[in-house]
């Protein structure tokens, strides 16, 4: 049975990479399950394209968030596997507080716009 493919939902800007990062501070992985990953956690919410996936993954390793090692896929070949750099550790703290405050906000407006 095919999966119903959930509407579209644009992501806030900065959300891809937060995702990015935490998912990868779990565990290192390369593009693909990464994307899976995502996909999976979210319950299929989140459909993560390639066009937009690695695309986030070059800018995180030029800000210097990410790095990469050659290593093998559960199929026996090789991809580039990303890991968080120490900087990427202190970007996502810095951007999951930053999150938090900005969806407090929202909730408290949401909450008393009706008053």
């Amino acid at each position: 049975m095919k999966k119903k493919r959930p509407e579209y939902r644009d992501l806030f800007p900065g959300a891809l990479e937060l995702m990015i990062l935490k998912s990868l501070s779990w565990r290192p992985m390369h593009g693909y399950a990464l994307a899976q990953r995502l996909t999976d956690i979210s319950e299929d919410y989140l459909q993560i394209e390639e066009g937009s996936l690695y695309p986030a993954l070059q800018r995180m390793l030029k800000a210097g968030w990410l790095e990469t090692e050659m290593g093998l896929s559960a199929r026996n070949r090789p991809v580039r596997i990303f890991k968080v750099t120490e900087a990427g550790r202190k970007h996502l703290e810095q951007e999951l507080a930053s999150v938090e405050k900005m969806f407090a906000g929202v909730t408290r407006v949401l909450a008393l716009a009706g008053q």
